[in-house]
């Protein structure tokens, strides 16, 4: 009997421990088919960083994670690049740890590619990322957000 993913919110622990996954890719599919950008809003708990891990594993082509998955046979498995910025990872205490947060995880992000960032802004930084990225790989650059809200959530009742 397979077990139950209580907890588990990352795609590949949930097929390699072999838990119960309600195969959702038809409509990932039918997603990715249809766009280019895209901003999906659900209550919490409603399996959103499940979704991303899941499109991160896709865009990273990792088909053999979809074997006996509607999706597994259906799109083009095509390797992009993937940068995952995961709110929930960001420090937030205050704005300045926000900002710095947010630049170092820029800063490792472009580590990780090999490439120099020269920005010293989080917009410019982010847009320079995405170019060079795109630039070295000779790919379009996947971007997934997760937890977009976290930092405001957590400091709605904040009084400054």
């Amino acid at each position: 009997m397979k077990k139950l993913p209580i907890g588990i919110q990352t795609f590949p622990k949930i097929i390699k421990d072999d838990c119960v996954y309600v195969d959702k890719t038809y409509h990932i599919a039918q997603l990715i088919q249809s766009g280019d950008y895209f901003f999906l809003s659900r209550p919490r708990r409603f399996g959103k960083s499940l979704l991303v891990s899941t499109l991160a594993e896709i865009f990273s082509g990792h088909q053999a994670l979809f074997k006996g998955l509607y999706i597994y046979d259906q799109i083009d498995w095509q390797s992009y690049p993937v940068i995952v910025i995961d709110f929930n990872q960001i420090s937030h205490t205050n704005d300045e740890v926000f900002m710095d947060s947010l630049l170092s995880f820029l800063d490792k992000v472009a580590s990780q590619y090999k490439i120099e960032l020269e920005s010293q802004f989080i917009r410019e930084k982010f847009i320079e990322l995405i170019e060079k990225v795109a630039a070295k790989t000779q790919q379009k650059v996947v971007i997934l957000v997760d937890e977009y809200d976290k930092p405001i959530v957590d400091h709605v009742s904040d009084l400054e």
